[in-house]
């Protein structure tokens, strides 16, 4: 399993890069092998406001269908259009090419909330 040190996680498996005043956001290597085959990605849309902890898209395989939950508030202001017509990049590609939103955040405090590298493998080898 790839987990990348740079990045801040969530518990509910979202990754998060920060980009100077933004930050880019997908799932982790973990979510996209317990999920199976990504059939179909939903991500909202430009312009939308996200709330910490609250679901914000969704990824179906072809076993289930799993919300998206924002780790961190702000305003989306990139959207990973490949996404619509490649969703099996979330299963080949989770830390580049399946990145799936960039969003400014509206509180920055919330991405000291967030787990280190550690702190995440920590908790999934609880699991």
């Amino acid at each position: 399993m790839s987990l990348p040190k740079d990045l801040r996680y969530s518990e509910e498996h979202e990754w998060v890069k920060e980009e100077g005043e933004r930050v880019r956001i997908g799932i982790t290597d973990f979510a996209q092998a317990e999920l199976g085959d990504i059939v179909f990605v939903e991500l909202p849309e430009i312009g939308d406001e996200l709330e910490a902890d609250e679901p914000f898209g969704s990824v179906e395989s072809v076993k289930t269908v799993s919300e998206l939950y924002a780790p961190v508030s702000g305003k989306v202001v990139e959207v990973n259009e490949d996404l619509e017509d490649s969703p099996e990049f979330v299963n080949e590609s989770p830390y580049d090419k399946a990145w799936m939103v960039v969003v400014e955040p509206s509180n920055s405090s919330e991405l000291e909330e967030l787990m280190t590298p550690e702190q995440y493998e920590e908790m999934i080898d609880e699991d």
